[in-house]
């Protein structure tokens, strides 16, 4: 489970957890709750970035991800966030008219480190959001 690089030895896990824009709940639909995890996927594989665990909610997306070394938790958003709402929208065409101006996501969100002995305590997290927000 430890990487090994040139100069180090460890894990890299992140919590990350970011919105739709104006909270919208653009997931509603299992359709478009599926377009939105496609795309998250996809742009995690194009950037190297591992998802351990996702989870989509009608208006925000909880993730426990492995970034490359060289991405920092900002870039990695950005990568994730801007990549996803392309596809999103390029596959999802008719939700352009909800968000006229392109936004998928608010600006921002959460990212923080995973310890190792917290792991499975954060996948139960994401795991159980339905529960969590009284949705199940």
């Amino acid at each position: 489970m430890l990487k090994h690089y040139s100069h180090k030895v460890g894990t890299n896990f992140w919590h990350i957890e970011f919105g739709t824009k104006y909270r919208y709940r653009m997931f509603g639909k299992f359709k478009q709750k599926n377009i939105a995890e496609a795309s998250i996927r996809k742009v995690c594989s194009k950037h190297h970035i591992k998802i351990h665990t996702i989870f989509v909610m009608p208006e925000h997306v909880h993730m426990r991800v492995t970034l490359p070394h060289n991405i920092t938790e900002s870039k990695g958003m950005q990568l994730i966030k801007g990549g996803s709402a392309y596809i999103f929208f390029k596959n999802h065409p008719k939700s352009r008219l909800r968000l006229p101006q392109g936004h998928l996501w608010s600006a921002g969100g959460c990212a923080t480190t995973v310890g190792y002995n917290d792991v499975d305590t954060v996948d139960d997290y994401i795991r159980n959001q339905a529960k969590h927000h009284a949705v199940a």
